[in-house]
């Protein structure tokens, strides 16, 4: 049984933090494109990015800040144009943003994080931004998380958020997140977007290792499209509001908190998963019978991200030899022999051997699935074994459908 409970509230759920989410005319929709997240103290800053070479110009800028100092109270989201491959510009409008809304927060600028999302090769829309800010930060509200998710989406359905609450000696712990993704989502740390808010008191160095290893088992197991955006960026701040010890080294606290830092990343992380551009479901493969756990996330992703077993599942086939196809695939050594697979409650092989099975009720649970309610019974699951090992793992993707090449094909016309 998890050592938390859901709360309302996404980012601004724990204590001392502050969002808000505007119209600043980023986008030609005319949608909310512009958002932020303020902590009312400095925080413990942690971020993990783009393993991209083609890098946009606020990936490295908090790269450069987090180096120097792993701190911040303020992160600026502008949705519309990603200011990637933008040349110098792209470098000066993000330096300019954050000194421009420092100086509206009366905070220094080495205390503010820049994330974009949007069209690459565009640079921001700066005019537009910086006549935004003094509207975005009047708007700063304990309540504001909604308003900040709906800020930072794209070709999203829906918004992404979460808040979760534990006890650390008697004293209330929270964790909340927003984020956003649907398309080019693959990540090697996909356009995606996350930020991570806690009020708990952690050293910089071991809340820099959580986050990354809350990265790898969430984030960076999502796959849509195969294709890692050039922005990808997940910030998490950690303010010490809730007033209980710091965790300075690994222990039973920091392992508590991490399990939580964890479960509010992969409900991010599947949520965008699910939210995959021309999507009908969530794909969750469990892959158990491995000698460790790399071994296990990779076969699990490998599978996830197949193009013909997620196209299969649109089409409602139970073909499962694209996922046994897959697993060998995946550059991970196992016996053919081992191999096991099933499709929801229908074992398709076991033994390497193929089994029968109903393959119109099988192809039923697919329909099920691909018209179920969002993040309910809208998953497909399939469990693989490829072993007597220990180590399991776990990946998430979604179907591949029309409509994914429909809204690529026109996504700047």
């Amino acid at each position: 049984m998890a050592d938390w409970q859901v709360i309302a509230g996404g980012v601004t759920a724990p204590k001392g933090f502050q969002a808000a989410g505007i119209m600043a005319g980023l986008k030609p929709s005319g949608a909310a494109d512009l958002a932020l997240i303020f902590s009312d103290c400095d925080a413990i800053a942690a971020g993990v990015f783009t393993t991209s070479t083609v890098r946009a110009a606020c990936v490295d800028y908090c790269r450069q800040r987090l180096e120097a100092r792993p701190s911040a109270r303020a992160i600026l989201i502008n949705a519309g144009q990603a200011n990637a491959c933008t040349g110098n510009q792209g470098w000066i409008d993000t330096v300019d943003s954050a000194a421009t809304l420092a100086a509206s927060l009366n905070i220094s600028p080495e205390e503010v994080l820049i994330a974009s999302t949007g069209v690459i090769g565009q640079p921001i829309k700066m005019d537009k931004l910086k006549g935004g800010i003094p509207e975005l930060v009047a708007g700063l509200s304990a309540d504001g998380s909604e308003a900040a998710a709906k800020a930072i989406i794209t070709t999203d359905l829906v918004t992404k958020s979460i808040a979760l609450e534990t006890v650390l000696h008697d004293r209330p712990v929270r964790i909340g997140g927003i984020s956003k993704g649907s398309g080019m989502i693959h990540p090697n740390m996909a356009t995606m977007l996350a930020f991570i808010t806690c009020d708990a008191t952690v050293s910089p160095t071991l809340w820099q290792d959580m986050l990354r290893r809350a990265a790898d088992h969430s984030f960076n197991q999502i796959t849509v499209d195969g294709d890692t955006s050039t922005n990808d960026t997940l910030i998490a701040l950690a303010n010490g509001e809730s007033r209980t010890p710091a965790i300075m080294d690994e222990g039973p606290e920091a392992e508590q908190l991490e399990a939580m830092l964890t479960a509010a990343c992969q409900h991010l992380a599947k949520a965008i998963a699910r939210d995959g551009e021309g999507a009908t479901c969530l794909i969750e493969v469990t892959v158990s019978g491995a000698v460790n756990a790399h071994a296990a996330n990779q076969v699990a992703r490998t599978i996830a991200g197949s193009s013909l077993v997620k196209s299969a599942i649109f089409g409602h086939d139970p073909n499962w030899g694209r996922i046994a196809a897959a697993a060998g695939r995946s550059g991970v050594a196992f016996d053919q022999n081992d191999l096991r697979i099933q499709l929801g409650n229908f074992l398709l092989m076991e033994h390497g051997q193929p089994l029968t099975f109903d393959r119109s009720a099988a192809s039923a649970y697919l329909k099920t699935a691909t018209q179920g309610e969002y993040l309910k019974t809208d998953t497909v699951a399939i469990q693989v074994s490829i072993g007597d090992g220990s180590a399991t793992g776990q990946a998430w993707g979604c179907d591949l459908s029309y409509d994914y090449v429909k809204i690529n094909a026109e996504y700047t016309t």
